[in-house]
């Protein structure tokens, strides 16, 4: 399941890769816990459908409290607020609640959930995904056009929805490029011209970055974790074909 990737603390890591963009290592990010709908814990079973959902939050919700609790020393100082800490968050709320381009919010929003629906279905094929690769590059790249008609900061539906929108488009172009590049059928990507799950190619995460200046996207894999904590415990479940 896509989310915020963690180790089985709920502990939010960084991927590094080398020069040549191979997998070379994750590093915890200090401070910075994820569980629940917002994370991947890279775990297998722990997902978040029907009702695993609740279970993954209270496991790994759990395991977060406890590493905090290991790691966090009550009391402990932390390091002052730079003095315009926070400004740049209000600059670019005032940059859409200004925008003055030709394109309303819901055109683009329209446009874009139409490419997705398209070319980003349940079932895919590799022309509908390559078309649309490109169509969500030109729909990322229509945000900056984007008018805001209301430039008032009380119960501003229109900035609240463009800055919905803004966040949604990241999604969009991750997931469709993610989708294009994966040659195989795994869980809801149902790929026509790949039906079949590759595990010894492609048995590895998705790793998707969104370049807001640019509008691109980078795609990158990180290896899976196929081994238990405790193998003598547990043994590693294999995984198996899906079948009705």
């Amino acid at each position: 399941m896509g989310g915020i990737p963690t180790n089985h603390h709920g502990e939010v890591v960084r991927t590094n890769f080398t020069n040549d963009g191979e997998f070379a290592h994750d590093e915890v990010v200090p401070g910075l816990f994820a569980a629940g709908e917002a994370a991947s814990a890279s775990v297998h079973g722990a997902n978040r459908l029907g009702a695993n959902s609740l279970l993954d939050i209270v496991v790994f919700g759990r395991a977060c409290a406890n590493r905090i609790a290991d790691i966090a020393t009550p009391g402990e100082s932390q390091p002052e607020l730079a003095a315009d800490e926070g400004m740049e968050s209000l600059a670019e709320l005032d940059k859409l609640r200004y925008a003055k381009g030709n394109t309303s919010t819901s055109e683009i929003r329209s446009e874009m959930q139409s490419v997705m629906q398209e070319h980003a279905a349940v079932y895919r094929t590799s022309e509908l995904l390559e078309e649309g690769a490109t169509k969500i590059d030109d729909v990322v790249k229509s945000f900056d056009d984007v008018h805001v008609t209301d430039k008032s900061l009380v119960w501003n539906t229109d900035l609240v929805e463009t800055l919905e929108l803004r966040n949604l488009l990241g999604c969009a172009s991750t997931t469709m490029h993610g989708a294009n590049l994966r040659k195989e059928s795994r869980g809801a990507h149902a790929h026509e011209d790949y039906p079949d799950r590759l595990d010894d190619e492609w048995m590895k995460h998705t790793v998707a970055y969104f370049d807001e200046e640019s509008g691109k996207t980078d795609v990158k894999y990180r290896p899976i974790h196929y081994y238990t904590l405790d193998e003598e415990e547990c043994k590693t479940v294999p995984p198996v074909a899906r079948v009705y």
